[in-house]
């Protein structure tokens, strides 16, 4: 018998192997050193090798951890102060995020992890300004982390309806500066599980000049630019009055869709569009929940897909989505698609679970580390407690229903244990690394000095939400 660290038994496992889920049943997984062994026949394994630990999940469905392609966790401590509203961005968030510190900022992305962490991710794609301490806390409660660090050369103030951003040079250098020195400090540590990605904030934040820089940085450091793009009518809006053509053009005029891109969004593209972004070579991040509340708008998901490109999953964030919940999330992205195309059979659930887990690790690079329960692989994985009411009953024939299940009635409680790198960080609501009640305790302390140093421009602005308090609708 071969000594290993771990084995994880359990009825169900879907590993995500092939173009399906990969269900094997009564089936077990070897793990040693972070690293998946196999999965196979529980009978089998329990004779190959002995394990320092044995975990029997004797009600559980077992599958990969959740990527999360698209985060902006920082946001958190903005939950809900943004929503049903238009101009989302000026006049629904700004008030409120000029108005917030770092320090704020810090409470509220370290919560927004926890909640993520509980629904099951394992990836963070999380992308601010300022992300050195948002590694150091990935780093403390074991996750996985995709970071990108904004740049920006926009000035930060509440723009009107059609008036062109206003750049400052020296402010884009220094937040190019600053991904660099994240790249430089953080990528590949806490033993490979953080990698820095680059952040151009979209292609109406920075100059061409810009763009092309950051791609080089990138192509230097063999990493990935994740972006924003043609994520609404006002960045088309933008890209239109200074460069005489629409988003997607200018950015293949300019060498910037290929192999290289995350494409986060895609919110005010044609089918044409995606497809050619597709095409290119570049991946997307639909975000489903949050541009669906932001916008009204669904995401050409399903045609950038058709065209062959690997699209991620993203939560975003807390001002917009109010939650950080991939479950969530798949759920969403069926449902708007079946609305979108009229056609109940447009997105199903095992669609959108690979779009969570293998799919998802792909679009943001990471297909080769994670996203599937394979030899050789990191063993990321989660496993969901099928005696929960949402999960029951639970059909093997003459149908498997656990994937529908999962996928249009889970909400993130039915998580009951998460593994990164084979090691547990999550248990039965409890954290190994970290005290999560320490956290949560933070928090209430910030709202009221948040609100009234907000509250100025808040009224002035005079949105939907100040009518709403005005109207007692809030």
């Amino acid at each position: 018998m071969k000594k290993i660290d771990t084995i994880v038994v359990a009825p169900h496992f879907y590993t995500m192997e092939g173009a399906g889920v990969g269900y094997h049943g009564d089936a077990a997984m070897a793990v040693d050193g972070g690293k998946i062994l196999e999965v196979g026949d529980r009978s089998r394994i329990l004779v190959e090798y002995t394990a320092e630990e044995t975990i029997i999940l004797d009600h559980h469905m077992v599958l990969p951890g959740f990527i999360d392609g698209h985060m902006h966790t920082a946001c958190n401590i903005m939950r809900g102060l943004a929503q049903d509203t238009n101009s989302w961005m000026m006049f629904g968030l700004q008030p409120f995020d000029n108005a917030v510190n770092d320090k704020e900022r810090d409470a509220g992305s370290r919560v927004a992890i926890l909640e993520a962490i509980r629904a099951g991710t394992t990836t963070l794609g999380d992308y601010e300004s300022k992300m050195e301490n948002v590694c150091a806390f990935i780093d403390k409660v074991g996750a996985r982390g995709n970071i990108a660090q904004t740049i920006r050369a926009a000035k930060r103030r509440v723009y009107q309806p059609g008036e062109l951003y206003e750049f400052d040079d020296a402010m884009g250098e220094e937040s190019l500066n600053r991904n660099i020195a994240l790249y430089d400090q953080w990528n590949n540590k806490a033993g490979g599980r953080i990698k820095i990605l680059f952040g151009p904030q979209g292609a109406d934040f920075v100059s061409p000049e810009m763009l092309l820089r950051i791609q080089k940085a990138v192509k230097d450091r063999g990493t990935k630019i994740h972006m924003h793009v043609q994520q609404g009518d006002r960045e088309t809006y933008q890209i239109v009055q200074r460069y005489g053509k629409r988003p997607t053009a200018f950015l293949d005029e300019l060498g910037y869709l290929d192999e290289s891109l995350i494409a986060v969004h895609l919110t005010d593209c044609t089918d044409e569009e995606a497809a050619l972004i597709a095409k290119r070579g570049a991946s997307m991040i639909v975000n489903p929940g949050s541009i669906g509340i932001i916008d009204g708008i669904v995401c050409p998901s399903v045609a950038f897909q058709e065209a062959g490109g690997m699209v991620a999953l993203g939560s975003d964030q807390a001002p917009g989505n109010n939650c950080h919940n991939i479950i969530n999330e798949m759920k969403n992205v069926c449902l708007f698609n079946k609305i979108k195309y009229q056609n109940p059979e447009v997105m199903p659930a095992w669609k959108a679970l690979r779009m969570a887990t293998i799919e998802g690790a792909k679009a943001v690079g990471l297909g080769d580390t994670v996203g599937s329960l394979e030899s050789g692989k990191r063993a990321d994985f989660i496993a969901i407690d099928l005696n929960c009411p949402s999960m029951l009953p639970v059909y093997t024939y003459p149908m498997r229903n656990m994937v529908p299940n999962l996928v249009y009635s889970a909400r993130g409680p039915e998580v009951s244990l998460v593994a990164v790198d084979g090691k547990v960080i999550m248990q039965d609501g409890t954290f190994t690394y970290v005290d999560e009640k320490e956290y949560l305790a933070a928090i209430p302390q910030y709202p009221d000095t948040i609100g009234e140093r907000a509250a100025e421009e808040f009224f002035a602005i005079n949105g939907t939400n100040a009518h709403f308090m005005r109207e007692d609708k809030l």
